[in-house]
């Protein structure tokens, strides 16, 4: 069944979660901000070389959250792109929802939100799995991550959107996909990544070092597997410090916050379990 969004997700809705000691601002879609040293051009990559991810929805020359494919009837998202989309209210229209996966229009038929998404609750889980009206032949799925212990970790970032350099954050939304490299700072119930200034004594950044800001909402958190990418984490965020200003999302010192895919695979199990039944 079509899920209904609970509350407003807008970027002014924030809570004090313990888990983070700090406030977290939802709804800031994330996107690429590269660093102010390092041609931005170093950062575009063709979406042909990820099929397995796609955004959610264009609204005018936005593209508008960010899903992945990690089953062959499922994409993974945040469940807050229900509202930042138009996804949920095509859904409870009894209509299925139109989306771009590799170049072929496929639908979205119906939503499986964690049971724990409560934006109010410091043990909200902030995840959604879209369901596809049938089994996609391509492209093929990425892994979900299975090992908990990824802190020190280099992952890969990918965004459509918004986009800035570390000095200044967030400034134009172009619509070009870009990666970046980051390294987790934090891996317990939540992942984080924090932007690291190559310009201050000590700091070793990612010759290619990035970090969310506005565009991409539930996009993924990756590091390379034995077969291929693994999604180890999904965006929710960027923690609300004494610096923070929405204006300028994604400045060096930016910590950035994903959902811990590792932590919740019993949930995609039985998902994907109780829709295979389903289907037959």
């Amino acid at each position: 069944m079509p899920h209904s969004p609970k509350c407003s997700l807008k970027s002014s809705s924030v809570y004090s979660a313990a888990c983070l000691s700090a406030c977290l601002i939802w709804g800031a879609s994330e996107a690429i901000i590269v660093r102010h040293d390092v041609a931005p051009a170093a950062y575009e990559v063709k979406a042909a070389e990820y099929p397995a991810i796609f955004s959610l929805e264009r609204q005018g020359n936005r593209r508008v959250c960010v899903a992945t494919l990690v089953h062959e009837q499922w994409a993974l998202t945040a469940a807050h792109c229900l509202e930042e989309t138009s996804l949920g209210r095509v859904l409870e229209g009894g209509e299925a929802f139109q989306v771009e996966v590799a170049g072929a229009v496929e639908f979205i038929d119906a939503v499986t939100v964690h049971p724990l998404y409560d934006q109010r609750a410091s043990t909200d889980v902030d995840l959604a799995l879209l369901h596809f009206s049938h089994p996609l032949v391509n492209p093929r799925p990425l892994s979900l991550a299975t090992n908990d212990s990824y802190k020190g970790q280099r992952v890969q970032l990918l965004g459509w959107g918004y986009t800035g350099q570390g000095l200044t954050g967030r400034d134009r939304d172009d619509g070009r996909l870009r990666s970046a490299l980051n390294r987790l700072s934090d891996a317990n119930a939540r992942l984080r990544i924090e932007f690291d200034d190559p310009r201050i004594d000590g700091s070793t950044p990612e010759a290619l070092e990035g970090m969310p800001s506005l565009g991409d909402s539930g996009g993924p958190a990756l590091v390379a597997g034995e077969s291929g990418l693994v999604v180890v984490g999904i965006t929710v965020g960027e923690v609300m410090g004494p610096a923070f200003s929405e204006e300028t999302q994604g400045r060096y010192g930016a910590v950035a916050v994903y959902e811990h895919v590792a932590r919740h695979r019993q949930w995609f199990e039985a998902v994907f379990t109780a829709g295979d039944k389903k289907a037959r």
